[in-house]
């Protein structure tokens, strides 16, 4: 079984994969994390790291096809990726919303290294606006899809006002139920 999970900045993909994948036994892998590995590898934040790869488009190919090339290797696993539903088509796809404001709070107050780093909560949401801009522009020149129309997945779930632990349930109980009809 493939699940990717997608959606916005600060809905809790990271986090609800890494619990899906471990309640399901599968593994788990996270292109955020990819990110801001090559962020740091920079020196750059990640809205500097989005700005850079809206001129060389070489960053973006390369960590896409290594999903796409994952989604052909296995066949259990779990990934946190924007276009996750894209490069591996055959998986269960899930998007997880979140309002802005939530969103920003919940990275401000996370711990996520220098690469991610804001002022203030006003500041990181304006910055993930930017970020989103940026991410959805590339994203529909490079492959013409929007990774935030609900058409593209199984599920669309609005995190704001749940608990990681109701996320991660509804999901599982999703993937179980999918698999049960099969």
């Amino acid at each position: 079984m493939k699940i990717t999970i997608g959606g916005r900045a600060g809905s809790g993909k990271s986090t609800v994969a890494r619990l899906v994948a471990e309640k399901l036994g599968l593994k788990h892998y996270s292109m955020g994390d990819l990110w801001r590995e090559m962020a740091d590898e920079r020196g750059v934040s990640i809205l500097e790291l989005n700005r850079l790869v809206e001129k060389d488009k070489d960053i973006d190919l390369e960590t896409d096809r290594k999903q796409e090339e994952l989604g052909k290797r296995e066949d259990d696993f779990v990934i946190d990726s924007r276009l996750g539903f894209h490069f591996i088509p055959d998986s269960i796809k899930i998007f997880l919303d979140v309002g802005d404001d939530a969103g920003a709070e919940r990275i401000f107050n996370a711990t996520r290294g220098k690469v991610e780093e804001y002022s203030s909560v006003e500041a990181t949401k304006q910055e993930l606006k930017k970020r989103e801009e940026s991410e959805l522009k590339r994203y529909k020149k490079l492959y013409g899809v929007d990774y935030t129309d609900k058409s593209h997945y199984d599920a669309y779930i609005d995190t704001t006002s749940k608990s990681i632990n109701e996320v991660v349930d509804n999901i599982v109980e999703k993937v179980k139920s999918r698999y049960s009809d099969s």
